[in-house]
């Protein structure tokens, strides 16, 4: 964990020098060109200027990932809303515009489930994104997304109104070792009172472990000796300490799902609207792109930065 945790350390001060070292560079460009009036490598430097700048902005979304779950991996389902084969349809132009997007960051993408619509489309998929931060970019996309087009599964060429929904968390070692300090247990041990002969009554042969920062406690003494016992109340305390960060878990889920919203108007978090005008919007954060084709293409960096750019400004702001 120290090893891991100090090779994060290393890879955030490599890459702000990296940004600081070609920031340098193209301070140098810029005055050369300046002073040789040369258009060519004027052109050139503002396109290296732009990649500088999503690189800077990708370092600074990653300053704002402050809970333990956003430098996970991610679990992404998609559901289709109502309306069958349009809103499934959507579905699976969601799935991809994700899936691209997760390319872009060289990030490994593997399908866990997927059920085909029956026309077309998908009724469910649910994919891992594997790459770090990945759950806390994603996190953006969860919710209700909206599409109006002209729809190509009507013949009379009318318009529709189709949703689907993305729901995101984090991916959890499913192997979850319990480490306990010798310090944070409490031992004591005591005359067994059940069956066992004479034994029983002669040695304190049973074993009472408390788990001290929770409260949890185990005991054993069906063997006649004590380090048995305490073997066994170890292993028991362990199942019970799993157990327990197991249902906060759940708890953390079922929180996590009551801030679902229903798969319909008025609950989405962005539209895509392909007729009669083009345009994408978030409503959380009133960014709009009119580029809706390379929005569905994965090019969604915008809206992951606006839409974590103002969580922190209000958990800020909610902080004074």
């Amino acid at each position: 964990k120290v090893m891991s945790a100090l090779s994060d350390l290393k890879d955030d001060i490599q890459a702000w020098e990296r940004a600081d070292d070609e920031s340098e560079d193209l301070e140098i460009m810029n005055e050369l060109a300046i002073s040789e009036n040369d258009e060519s490598l004027g052109n050139e430097i503002k396109r290296a200027f732009k990649k500088l700048q999503r690189f800077v902005d990708d370092l600074e979304l990653r300053s704002w990932f402050t809970d333990p779950m956003d430098s996970r991996s991610a679990i992404v389902t998609v559901h289709p809303g109502a309306g069958g084969t349009e809103s499934q349809d959507w579905a699976e132009m969601l799935m991809r515009m994700i899936i691209q997007w997760a390319k872009s960051k060289d990030f490994q993408v593997g399908i866990n489930e997927f059920a085909p619509g029956e026309e077309a489309g998908i009724k469910t998929v649910t994919f891992t994104v594997e790459g770090k931060y990945a759950y806390g970019f994603l996190q953006a996309e969860r919710g209700v997304h909206r599409l109006v087009r002209i729809s190509p599964f009507d013949y009379g060429g009318r318009r529709h109104t189709s949703f689907a929904s993305v729901d995101v968390i984090p991916k959890v070692d499913t192997d979850i070792e319990i480490t306990i300090e010798p310090s944070d247990l409490r031992i004591e041990t005591f005359r067994s009172t059940g069956a066992g002969g004479q034994h029983v009554n002669v040695t304190d042969s049973a074993v009472r472990i408390t788990h001290i920062p929770t409260g949890v406690a185990a005991q054993c003494q069906n063997e006649r000796s004590q380090s048995k016992n305490k073997e066994t109340a170890l292993i028991i305390l362990k199942a019970r300490l799993y157990e327990r960060i197991r249902e906060e878990r759940a708890r953390e889920e079922t929180e996590r799902h009551k801030q679902k919203k229903e798969i319909a108007w008025g609950s989405q978090i962005k539209s895509y609207v392909l007729h009669p005008y083009q345009l994408v919007k978030d409503h959380r954060t009133g960014l709009e792109k009119g580029d809706v084709q390379s929005v569905l293409d994965g090019d969604i960096d915008d809206f992951i930065i606006a839409y974590h750019r103002q969580r922190v400004l209000e958990a800020a702001d909610g902080a004074v």
